[in-house]
C-alpha cells in the first residue's frame, strides 16, 4: 500500500475510532492531569519538575512521525515519544489501543490504553502535556480529569520568552504560526468553564499550584487575573 493511502486509511481510523466502555472507566478511576498552554508557557518546564515526585506517572504519548533533535538532542523511543509506523498505528485504532487520537500535520498523536492502565495499577497521577483538543476528548470521558492551562504573566514576558527561543532570530512564518496557534488555544480555554489556569510568573509558585490542582484539592478555576492576561493577549495578537 502507498504511503497516501495508508495515511488516508489513518485518517479515517481517527475519524471513526470510538472507545470501548471498559477503557472509558478505566480514565474515570485514574487520576489524569493534562497541561495546556500556549508554547513557550513553560509546560514542559513544570512537567519535569512535577515528574521528580513519585506520585505522578509520565504519560508518553504515541507518535507515528520521526524522531529529530530537539536542543541539540536527538528524541529517544519510549522518552519524548513511543515512535510507531503507520501500520502499528491503525492496528492499535483496531484494538482499541487508544484514549486518544488526532491527526497533526499527516503523523498521528495519541494517548495509550497502557499508558493509563500504568498510572491505574501504580495508583498514580498520569500526567503529560496535550493539545486543548485532546483535553476536549479525556473531559468528554470523565469529570475527574483535571486540565491546567499554563499562561504567561503578560504578553511582553511572553513574546520575550518566544523570542529566546530563537535566540532573537525568529523564522517568520514559524513565529506565525505559533501566534496564532496561542490565539486558538486561548479562545477554546475562555469558551469553556472546565480548564484551571495558572500563571507562571514566579516558576516554584507556578509548579506548586499545579501540584495542588493536581493532588485534588478545591481551588478556583481561574482567579480574575488569569483571565486579563487572556483577554489581553488575544487582543494584542
Amino acid at each position: 500500500m502507498e504511503n497516501s493511502e495508508l495515511i488516508t486509511k489513518l485518517q479515517q481510523k481517527v475519524d471513526d475510532y470510538q472507545l470501548r466502555p471498559e477503557t472509558m472507566e478505566l480514565v474515570r478511576q485514574t487520576s489524569v492531569v493534562l497541561l495546556v498552554g500556549v508554547t513557550g508557557a513553560g509546560k514542559d518546564t513544570i512537567k519535569q519538575a512535577l515528574l521528580k515526585d513519585n506520585a505522578y506517572h509520565h504519560i508518553v504519548s504515541h507518535t507515528t512521525r520521526l524522531p529529530r533533535e530537539n536542543k541539540g538532542v536527538m528524541e529517544r523511543d519510549g522518552i519524548e515519544y513511543h515512535f510507531i509506523d503507520v501500520p502499528t498505528a491503525i492496528t492499535m485504532l483496531d484494538n482499541n489501543g487508544f484514549v486518544e487520537a488526532k491527526i497533526y500535520s499527516g503523523n498521528l498523536y495519541g494517548t495509550s490504553v497502557g499508558e493509563i492502565q500504568l498510572a491505574h495499577d501504580e495508583g498514580k497521577i498520569a500526567i503529560t502535556d496535550v493539545e486543548v483538543q485532546g483535553v476536549e476528548e479525556f473531559h468528554a470521558i470523565s469529570d475527574r480529569m483535571r486540565p491546567i492551562f499554563i499562561l504567561p504573566p503578560s504578553f511582553d514576558v511572553w513574546q520575550q520568552r518566544l523570542l529566546s527561543r530563537y535566540e532573537g532570530k525568529p523564522d517568520p512564518q514559524d513565529f506565525e504560526q505559533r501566534l496564532q496557534t496561542a490565539k486558538a488555544e486561548i479562545e477554546f480555554v475562555l469558551a469553556t468553564d472546565y480548564f484551571y489556569v495558572v500563571v507562571n510568573d514566579e516558576l516554584e509558585a507556578a509548579i506548586a499550584q499545579v501540584d495542588t490542582i493536581a493532588r485534588g484539592k478545591d481551588v478556583p478555576h481561574r482567579a480574575p487575573q488569569a483571565e486579563a492576561i487572556m483577554r489581553d493577549i488575544l487582543a494584542r495578537l
